[in-house]
């Protein structure tokens, strides 16, 4: 078959996102936090852009600099008053003079050991697993050759202490023997706190029954032989295995239950994370008020000094000019992109207001069930923007602080009419609550009593509710002593 070059013209169609509906999809789906910190970097990057500030109204303004270039630079001689003293009508001197005597503390410590120390203990810096673990190992007299490696094991470790690298990439990366590192991981496994540096759950606990003086006793043998039937909680199996009596078998495993699962987590240095709401929905004489948060968002405008250097192209070079103009485009976009953002997040509240309306008002129980699809016809856009409205976004309400997501759920048939999911989630998590702990509810018995309350679900659809509220299974609730 012979090659040959020749030209086509071709008709077809393309979707093309260009770059402004690119960045208003991107700014539409961001949390508070990070389209702040999206603002504060463009405001770095463009000059065109800056930040409103809060200031004294116009005519007061222009009056203050009109003021100021009337009036001649006088220029300060030695015995002419300081700014201090021309603006507050007092000397420097007599002001702190005037602060030590009325007992005001002048931001130096008092002659005070307690106070000094209770100082450095409320700015103490938290120490971490990493810190904690190092620091033991660089006051023990171990050698260089298991040093390195122990050190490497220490930095593999994660949060909760378990080490997640294998034998081969930390005697790879310390430039020794897999046997080295099998030594090196002892000698991390004897530091504080026992049971770091355990590569599961079993070993974590085996590690700390050295501390407790516990080896070869019961304790182990259940941890070593009988890990399956302690997991899926078997005592009676476990007391046949090892042929002792069920007593015996609920005071070892009590010792179990007080060990620590995960050795790192007191050393953990995570600060609570404080949800800020982006929108407020408040009742004011009956009716709701949305409100979107703007607190922390810099306010930007366009800059005027640039917009009259850009009126005045003559005094531009050509560079100068195509820079300018890009990012007047720039952040034309970008304004125009965070107007948007505020129109389609209070319309998509508000639509939810009009669906839950009976929610803000009555509670939970009033919740009904809704989808994207609802709001998305009611707002006459597509789900994909719906969703990414709701995704990561917070709504303060008389109810509390909700994720959009909360107000969208499936539909559960009940004698009343379609209830929303959420509501017979609550519903199981209650029913749980109040059950005997010696003979805990299965599925089945949890459907019999939502049945008796009205509503009708499947066993399969009720275990899935109870996973996704984060409830183990019958089996794992149920306590034998």
């Amino acid at each position: 078959m012979a090659l040959e070059q020749r030209l086509e013209l071709r008709l077809s169609q393309k979707l093309i996102l260009t770059p402004q509906l690119q960045l208003s999809i991107k700014l539409l789906q961001l949390p508070l936090l990070e389209l702040s910190q999206d603002i504060n970097q463009e405001l770095m990057n463009n000059p065109l852009l800056e930040e409103t500030v809060d200031r004294e109204p116009e005519e007061k303004v222009e009056t203050s600099e009109m003021r100021l270039e009337e009036e001649p630079f006088q220029e300060l001689s030695d015995d002419s008053a300081t700014p201090l003293e021309k603006i507050f009508g007092f000397t420097t001197d007599s002001y702190f003079e005037e602060r030590e005597s009325d007992g005001r503390d002048l931001g130096y410590f008092q002659e005070n050991a307690e106070d000094v120390q209770t100082f450095f203990e409320r700015n103490r810096k938290k120490i971490d697993l990493y810190e904690h673990l190092l620091w033991q190992l660089r006051l023990s007299h171990v050698s260089e050759a298991i040093g390195r490696p122990a050190e490497i094991i220490i930095n593999n470790l994660n949060e909760d202490g378990y080490l997640r690298a294998s034998f081969e990439e930390i005697a790879e990366a310390a430039g020794g023997d897999v046997k080295i590192v099998e030594e090196a991981l002892t000698y991390v496994q004897k530091l504080d706190p026992p049971g770091v540096g355990a590569r599961d759950l079993k070993e974590c606990l085996l590690l700390q029954l050295e501390s407790l003086n516990l080896k070869g006793t019961l304790v182990e043998h259940i941890l070593v032989d009988g890990f399956k039937e302690l997991e899926g909680k078997k005592y009676k199996q476990l007391a046949l295995k090892f042929k002792m009596s069920l007593d015996d078998i609920f005071a070892a495993i009590k010792i179990i239950e007080g060990l620590e699962p995960r050795p790192g987590r007191n050393f953990s240095s995570d600060e609570p994370v404080n949800i800020i709401p982006d929108v407020y929905v408040e009742e004011v004489d009956g009716n709701f008020v949305i409100t979107l948060n703007d607190e922390g968002i810099p306010k930007l405008r366009l800059s005027n000094y640039y917009k009259k250097l850009l009126s005045n192209k003559k005094s531009l070079g050509l560079e100068e000019k195509l820079f300018l103009e890009e990012k007047l485009r720039a952040a034309i976009w970008l304004l125009k992109s965070l107007d948007q953002r505020n129109k389609t997040i209070y319309r998509v509240t508000e639509s939810i207001l009009k669906f839950q309306e009976d929610f803000f008002r009555k509670g939970y129980k009033y919740l009904k069930p809704l989808n994207l699809k609802n709001v998305a016809e009611d707002m006459r856009m597509h789900e994909s923007t719906i969703s990414r409205v709701t995704s990561n976004k917070y709504v303060q309400c008389p109810q509390g602080l909700l994720s959009f997501r909360f107000f969208f759920s499936n539909a559960v048939s009940s004698e009343e009419g379609n209830i929303s999911s959420s509501i017979v989630k609550d519903l199981i998590r209650k029913i749980i609550s109040e059950e005997d702990l010696q003979k805990p509810l299965n599925d089945k018995k949890i459907v019999e009593i939502l049945k008796g309350k009205g509503i009708n679900v499947a066993r399969r659809t009720a275990a899935k509710y109870r996973e996704e509220i984060k409830i183990p299974s019958h089996i794992k609730r149920k306590k034998w002593f």
